[in-house]
């Protein structure tokens, strides 16, 4: 029998999460990914299937801080996409941490979007 690893446990979270969140066009969903080596983060709008702002430790905007794959590089990334949303329009949003805990650079992200004046 094939043993589960944490990142199937992490898919399988995510995906009882996501039968519960959607995203509109009034409050779309911003979504985390983390690989080994970067941070992504995402707003989309589900109705439309369309992302409307996204930033990743990838950006240019977030090299010139000089931070990588670390809680400082989630921090700039959720401060980015924060200010790329503001830009759009967008202010509220629903959080998606996609199977991830609320914790680290999760939670460095969703601060730094709050602090950049996104609610949720």
């Amino acid at each position: 029998m094939a043993r589960t690893t944490r990142a199937d446990h992490r898919l399988k979270r995510k995906a009882r999460i996501r039968r519960r969140i959607h995203g509109t066009a009034d409050r779309p969903r911003l979504c985390v990914y983390k690989s080994l080596h970067h941070v992504y983060a995402q707003v989309v709008d589900d109705a439309q299937g369309r992302t409307i702002a996204s930033a990743s430790t990838l950006c240019a905007a977030v090299r010139e801080r000089g931070v990588g794959n670390t809680v400082d590089g989630a921090r700039a990334v959720g401060a980015i996409v924060a200010e790329r949303a503001r830009a759009a329009g967008i202010r509220e949003v629903v959080f998606d941490r996609s199977g991830y805990p609320y914790h680290g650079k999760v939670r460095a992200l969703a601060e730094a979007a709050r602090e950049g004046g996104l609610e949720f």
